[in-house]
């Protein structure tokens, strides 16, 4: 069986398994993956988070964009796609098994920094909306001034909910070519007073 087929068949049998913690029954299209990296912008970052990667498909699609120096850690509530996205092998890669509203003890765990990006896959329209706004506060607080934080999903729940970027700037764009089609958002949070100097 080849890594796809077999990523493929893992990725199925954990949505039916656990259809509230992933997001679409297919794994993303190279359209939408293409179109997630151009929102994300990723030259000359130092640290990216990636919450619930799946199938790993996007994680890879980020590394090849990654600067050599940069780190990416992914977080992953699912035990069996983190075993699955542990099989990736890069220096610059941190796979950990655990949720996103603990993001600010997992970067302190890894002592990576706080993010420049932050690439976010998981549905919020399936969770209760306090917990969804409790991972939106912790992404915000944590990105740095002037990061960027991309939702991609069919709901729009993670925008209903995201009041944090007032200051910044929001952008939203489909991707027809996904099955199911999907919006990505961009959120760009401002520069505080003290960096814009």
């Amino acid at each position: 069986m080849s890594s796809s087929i077999k990523s493929a068949a893992i990725f199925l049998g954990e949505f039916l398994r656990n259809p509230r913690q992933l997001g679409s029954i297919i794994p993303s299209s190279r359209f939408l993956k293409r179109r997630i990296i151009a929102a994300a912008d990723l030259a000359g970052v130092s640290v990216v988070v990636e919450l619930g990667p799946g199938n790993g498909g996007t994680t890879r699609s980020i590394l090849n964009a990654l600067p050599a120096n940069a780190r990416l850690i992914s977080i992953e509530l699912n035990e069996g796609l983190h075993a699955l996205n542990s099989e990736i092998k890069d220096p610059r890669y941190i796979a950990h098994h655990g949720n996103a509203a603990d993001l600010s003890d997992i970067l302190q765990q890894h002592q990576t920094g706080r993010p420049d990006v932050v690439i976010s896959g998981i549905p919020f329209s399936t969770m209760q909306p306090e917990a969804g706004k409790a991972i939106l506060e912790c992404v915000h607080k944590e990105l740095v001034d002037g990061g960027r934080f991309i939702v991609y999903q069919v709901s729009a729940r993670a925008d209903e909910l995201n009041s944090y970027y007032a200051n910044g700037s929001r952008s939203v764009a489909w991707e027809w070519f996904n099955l199911p089609p999907l919006r990505v958002w961009r959120w760009h949070k401002a520069e505080s007073q003290e960096s814009a100097r």
